[in-house]
């Protein structure tokens, strides 16, 4: 496992991958060719196209956004060219009894018959939006073209002239909502000038509404605001008038000031009709209560008080309901809590796969989600692994045994001195402490690992970035034991001499802290991360005197410690073409340089190219530094590592039938390292090489998507390999192409990017 993701690489798995791909392409070829017009009735015509295209230039007329005011879109096409899914559905027969008619229509699409009534529908709805956008003379026309029994359908948008506000006047009746108001000009959605545009009215309209509600008007509602638009004729400009009415319970109802309303009381009480208790504290419902008794009632603190009610894992259901005190403007506040059962366990069993040693790991889990009556979350694991390893001579045990122990408690607030509690009231914060016990007992050596962690996670309600602050990640690792073969033939072979090698079998404290930022919204995420380690230990070694060992560095308890930083950042950008088609850009860097009491990253922190979300022509593990060659296959997993990572990937996805989606993709990519090690010839980073020693691979991909999980298989193949000279055939496999060498095979869970 990687990075959360699955890998696979079995012999099995890619030859009968190959046979699936090959019976997809030749069902492609055979659906593409068969009647699409089959289950069309008579006198029927087939939806082929529909476009939606403007008479002249008109730069701020989206017509991508209009076509989804168009009523019947066509069928689905295959990277946008083929049909697929129709041709699938039309292959079947008509005899409903038998199955593979009846697969064929449930995993295919049936033929879009063009309705013309839908396309009048489509046409007054094009005319009502370009007209909300402020085209107030605007007219749509369509266009059809048939060709045989098909039907290609075109939209002719005449926008005209936009129409501008001229002013606008506001008819406010309730002075104290008046006076509200006034001071509120600066922040205003609309202003004299601008292009009268509907979706902008309403906008403002909901803007008033939140600002009244979060002001102590409970019973606000944004139909209590109206516009009336004046056009003055020979022109092209509107006044505006906007009227904010008085407040009517009923249709019968008397006109009435809108009422301010005070919270005169806020009760807790059990939701659980089983059980009378609430198991939280006090102030920790309080900390999670965006209300105050005294204060005007407000629909962002009610909103912010299930959102961090919500929040608590020891919550399953919350529900708060406000109760109008007679003869007053103040409201009582009843928030009723219902808790989960406070402890879980559970087994899971899974499968691995490691280079295709094939192995089984279970854990077995136990969760408190109320530990301290707090919602905090006490999870500890007991993870056991077990592999058998081929193809390795001359050790005694041929087997990988695995056991962890791992411990967190996770608490939903921040604990840190200095924080207000006005600060904890406006973010969604957890604190973490994690401890961790590995042990790995393989047949070259023995490694234990004992780690503690104190971390931050924190965001910001209504936005859509995240952070985590790691203030302190301490990592002892040591090797009790070494195989004297492993030692004999790598570790003190003079004529072999690899650093990077030695030092990843050496005993290492890694003392890190770190800061990470992320955010995601519409089709753009974006993950950084920040990290160092070692910084204290060398200044205090420094500041007291300590002496260095005979290689030159710092020992605590006569053990090294690492000392780097490491900075990364992943990009991910969407382009959606259409609801069946997709192309995503992925960009992925990342740069550490070990210094001080490190000459070489620790083989946890260096990075490695390939694989299934890398540059997929090449295997996890297999491409890099630079333009180093692969030398010994049984230590190229250290090797094969750098100080620095560079991948671009561009992947076109498209929906194919069914839960079946399709992918096409171009990879580029490298690992290189910052200083230069006689083991690894050709990987230091030289802007002068930078360009020859980008990889570049190219495939196709098959993605099965079951809603709650997608399985991916991509087969990548090698185009351009820096590990060979640009006169040597090998440099550029797409020019002389070799399956067996240049392919390669991946399966993973989840999307690449």
């Amino acid at each position: 496992m990687q990075n959360g993701i699955f890998f696979v690489t079995l012999p099995s798995i890619m030859r009968k991958s190959l046979i699936i791909a090959f019976l997809l392409s030749a069902l492609a070829m055979l659906v593409a060719s068969c009647s699409t017009t089959r289950y069309v009735p008579d006198g029927g015509l087939l939806l082929s196209s529909v476009k939606v295209k403007t008479e002249g230039d008109y730069r701020d007329v989206n017509t991508s956004a209009l076509r989804s005011y168009v009523r019947q879109q066509p069928n689905a096409r295959w990277f946008s060219l083929v049909k697929l899914p129709l041709a699938t559905y039309s292959l079947s027969g008509r005899d409903s009894s038998r199955w593979i008619n009846r697969t064929l229509k449930s995993i295919g699409e049936a033929p879009v018959v063009y309705d013309s009534l839908r396309t009048l529908q489509t046409i007054a709805d094009l005319r009502q939006e370009l007209r909300n956008e402020g085209f107030l003379q605007a007219d749509v026309d369509v266009e059809e073209r048939r060709h045989g029994r098909k039907v290609d359908v075109t939209y002719w948008l005449r926008p005209g002239e936009p129409y501008f506000i001229h002013n606008i006047s506001y008819d406010i009746r309730d002075d104290s909502i008046r006076q509200l108001l006034a001071g509120d000009s600066l922040r205003r959605l609309i202003h004299p000038g601008m292009k009268f545009d509907v979706s902008l009215l309403d906008a403002e309209r909901k803007r008033l509404t939140s600002l009244l509600t979060d002001s102590g008007y409970f019973r606000f509602h944004k139909e209590f605001i109206t516009y009336r638009a004046d056009t003055t004729r020979g022109t092209r400009l509107i006044d505006i008038t906007l009227r904010l009415g008085l407040y009517r319970q009923s249709s019968d109802s008397p006109d009435t000031l809108h009422t301010r309303y005070l919270l005169r009381r806020i009760a807790y009480a059990s939701g659980d009709p089983a059980d009378s208790r609430i198991h939280l504290r006090r102030h920790v419902l309080e900390e999670c209560t965006h209300l105050a008794e005294g204060q005007y009632y407000t629909a962002s603190g009610l909103q912010n008080t299930y959102n961090h009610l919500g929040r608590l894992q020891a919550v399953r259901y919350t529900n708060i309901m406000f109760r109008p005190v007679a003869d007053s403007a103040m409201l009582d506040c009843d928030i009723q809590l219902q808790t989960n059962k406070p402890s879980t366990i559970s087994f899971q069993p899974e499968g691995t796969n490691t280079a295709g040693d094939l192995g089984a790991a279970a854990s077995l889990t136990y969760q408190n989600r109320n530990l301290f009556r707090g919602s905090e979350v006490l999870s500890v694991e007991l993870r056991g692994a077990y592999e058998a390893i081929r193809g390795l001579e001359g050790y005694a045990n041929q087997d990988f045994i695995e056991y962890s122990l791992e411990t967190r408690l996770q608490l939903p607030r921040f604990i840190m001195p200095f924080v207000n509690q006005r600060f904890r009231q406006r973010v969604n914060a957890t604190s973490e402490l994690s401890l961790l016990y590995d042990l790995q007992d393989r047949p070259e050596f023995h490694r234990r690992v004992l780690s503690a962690a104190w971390r931050y996670r924190w965001s910001f309600p209504h936005r859509h970035d995240r952070y985590q602050l790691d203030l302190f990640d301490l990592n002892y690792v040591f090797m009790p034991w070494l195989s004297p073969t492993f030692r004999s033939q790598y570790l003190d072979n003079e004529s072999n001499r690899n650093a990077i090698l030695r030092y990843n079998y050496e005993d290492l404290f890694i003392t890190k802290v770190g800061f990470g930022y992320s955010y995601a919204k519409g089709n753009v995420a974006l993950k950084t991360n920040v990290e160092t380690s070692g910084n204290l230990l060398a200044g205090g070694a420094r500041l007291f005197g300590t002496e260095k060992d005979d290689k030159g560095q710092y020992r605590l308890f006569n053990i090294a410690f690492a000392q780097y930083a490491k900075a990364d950042v992943d990009l991910t950008r969407s382009f959606t073409i259409d609801a069946h088609n997709q192309l995503v850009f992925h960009l992925g860097f990342g740069i550490a340089y070990p210094y001080g009491n490190s000459t070489v990253l620790p083989f946890e922190k260096r990075y490695f190219s390939g694989g299934a979300n890398s540059v997929r022509g090449w295997s996890v593990r297999s491409l890099g530094p630079g333009k180093y060659k692969e030398r010994d296959g049984r230590i190229n997993f250290i090797n094969q590592t750098g100080d620095m990572k560079l991948d671009l990937n561009l992947e076109y996805r498209t929906h194919l039938f069914w839960k079946l989606g399709g992918a096409a993709f171009v990879d580029a990519g490298n690992i290189w390292t910052l200083r230069d090690y006689d083991i690894q010839p050709g990987g230091q980073f030289r802007f002068s090489d930078f360009p020859s020693q980008l990889a570049v691979s190219y495939g196709l991909g098959l993605r099965f998507n079951f809603d709650y999980f997608i399985l991916r298989f991509d087969l990548g193949m090698k185009a351009i390999n820096p590990a060979y000279e640009e006169d040597d055939d090998e440099h550029y496999p797409i020019l002389h192409p070799r399956f067996s060498r240049d392919y390669a095979f991946h399966f993973a869970v989840g999307l690449p990017f």
